[in-house]
């Protein structure tokens, strides 16, 4: 085993109860005994030169990024307690630093057959450059692109001349109808002849430079085909390592069982894992701890240093593991483990009240509680739909005009026709309907007001988490404006323009936005009793009467 890669405690933990059941990696609190071994990790961090620009100085901001850590509180054989550490992927283009397990499959051994590979495939791509570089093969492309130039230009200009003789010959004809009928028909049979003529000159030259270019290409493409070789050669080698990789990559689990890569992903529908599968700090902790007799006891990652540009990550704040990549290794390697329960099968609308602020023949005003789904889940059937739709089985078309996020608290408005839902959904599509937020940012803002414009799209790794992106986001506008005040919190009233998922919570939290998150976000900063965001006003035109309408219910915050 090695000694030297647990941590132990620097504190007393004997008060401190053990957990019932092993950490849920994909939605946790993290336990007292992984925020002591993170507090104590962040203080080593702190002190240690890894040479890796983490961004903490205003003059570092260009090329920093933060990095994700990980520890797993393990009890050893001896049953006393201590945790090890990890990073995922590498750390200054490394492996293995001091006090970090080392990773599940180590690609960058010098001696291994990875590197080796790599540079089977670094020496064909210095072949591939030297060829595409050589000075006959640049001569003969130059030489193909000035003949097809040549050709293109010597064509269009006998064609420019044949227009211009084919004008003139046909004021010939015309010219020739006044002669007797003798002297027409020898100027007609010779300006056909030159009309025949001009055509097998065209036909002559097209055919010549045709030969000419096919000789140059033939040389042209004898470099290429080379190329091409190479290329494939490259492709093939590439795929080989790859593959190879994926099926030595292994990974153990509480039973003794190990699973590759490449099976884990296959057994998903996936014929490869995503780049980065495995080499994110919670297998590689798992891993170290089964590999050493280590029985795992709690687990928590957190964010350390600057955040993404695209993404919302809080320096020292606690994230679960990603889904794309983790979900499917992790399945595997908590088989065994007795794991806390997924606290997304809970309904945590259970027990929760749904009032009703508004209603007439044509629309129904619910006041959303935080917690309560707007429409059913994939695991959940509790939501405001589902029971709307038991209070008015009479009803018809779809209710539910528009929709709150589950931790959204707030007015929701349905509709008990099907004209009607139209009518109202028409004007959220058009946007004419006022929406008023009210949320408790944790934090001080120094502007009163102003507008945020960052386009969004979902982060495909970790859904549904958003991301910020201008190359393929939509459009998401909010404007805001300061409220109060209060214990370094402040409370703003948020306007959307657009409705985009997770839109207010991303446009407070991102740097780029107000870089300051709602007090209690979960996905975007800090979690606490509930996400203090709430609908607090709506106004928009009756389906029926056809006059404006207002409603309003304040947050309490």
């Amino acid at each position: 085993m090695e000694h030297h890669l647990i941590w132990n405690f620097s504190e007393d933990i004997q008060d401190i109860p053990l957990p019932k059941k092993f950490t849920f990696p994909f939605n946790y609190r993290p336990h007292a005994l992984v925020k002591l071994a993170a507090q104590q990790l962040q203080e080593n961090l702190s002190e240690r030169d890894f040479g890796h620009n983490f961004g903490f100085e205003p003059s570092s901001a260009d090329g920093a990024i933060g990095k994700m850590f990980g520890v797993l509180v393990v009890k050893k054989q001896d049953d006393s307690l201590g945790f090890i550490a990890a990073f995922s992927g590498k750390l200054a283009d490394e492996n293995h630093h001091d006090g970090f397990v080392p990773p599940v499959f180590d690609i960058l051994t010098q001696e291994g057959y990875f590197r080796a590979g790599e540079r089977a495939i670094k020496a064909i791509n210095h072949q591939i450059e030297a060829l595409e570089k050589h000075p006959e093969y640049q001569s003969v492309k130059k030489q193909l692109q000035q003949l097809k130039e040549q050709a293109e230009a010597e064509i269009q200009h006998t064609k420019r001349q044949q227009k211009k003789d084919k004008e003139l010959r046909k004021q010939q004809r015309l010219q020739a109808e006044s002669l007797a009928a003798e002297e027409q028909k020898a100027v007609v049979q010779r300006l056909d002849s030159e009309s025949a003529q001009a055509h097998y000159r065209l036909k002559d030259l097209k055919r010549q430079w045709r030969n000419r270019l096919e000789a140059a290409e033939a040389e042209c493409l004898r470099w290429q085909q080379e190329i091409q070789t190479l290329k494939q050669e490259r492709k093939n080698k590439s795929a080989q390592l790859q593959q190879r990789m994926f099926t030595d990559y292994t990974f153990r689990n509480a039973q003794g069982e190990e699973r590759s890569l490449l099976s884990i992903f296959q057994e998903r529908g996936q014929d490869s894992p995503p780049s980065g599968a495995g080499e994110c700090a919670a297998p590689k902790l798992l891993q170290f701890a089964y590999l050493n007799q280590l029985k795992p006891i709690a687990m928590g990652e957190f964010w350390w240093g600057a955040s993404p540009p695209a993404e919302i990550r809080s320096h020292k704040n606690f994230y679960p593991a990603c889904r794309s990549k983790c979900e499917p290794i992790l399945g595997h390697m908590l088989q065994g483990l007795a794991v806390e329960d997924n606290p997304m099968l809970r309904n945590p609308g259970e027990g929760l009240h749904l009032e009703i602020v508004y209603e007439d023949e044509a629309i129904v005003l619910v006041n959303k509680p935080t917690q309560l789904l707007s429409v059913p889940g994939k695991n959940i059937y509790d939501s405001v739909l589902t029971r709307l739709e038991g209070m008015y089985p009479q009803a018809t078309g779809p209710l539910l005009v528009h929709r709150l996020d589950m931790s959204t608290s707030g007015l929701l408005l349905a509709a008990k026709k099907k004209e009607y839902h139209q009518h109202l959904q028409q004007q959220f599509v058009q946007r004419t309907v006022s929406k008023r937020y009210e949320a408790l940012l944790d934090g001080i803002l120094l502007e009163n007001q102003g507008s945020i414009h960052l386009p969004l799209r979902v982060d495909l790794d970790n859904r549904p988490r958003q991301l910020v992106c201008y190359e393929y986001g939509k459009q998401a506008l909010t404007r805001w404006e300061k409220v109060r005040e209060s214990e370094g919190k402040t409370l703003v009233h948020l306007y959307p323009h657009t409705g985009r998922t997770h839109q207010l919570r991303v446009h407070c939290a991102h740097q780029q936005g107000l870089a300051t998150p709602i007090v209690g976000d979960d996905l975007y900063g800090t979690r606490t009793d509930r996400l203090y965001l709430h609908a607090a006003y709506l106004k928009f035109v009756h389906p029926v009467t056809g006059e404006e309408v207002t409603f309003e219910v304040g947050s309490g915050f």
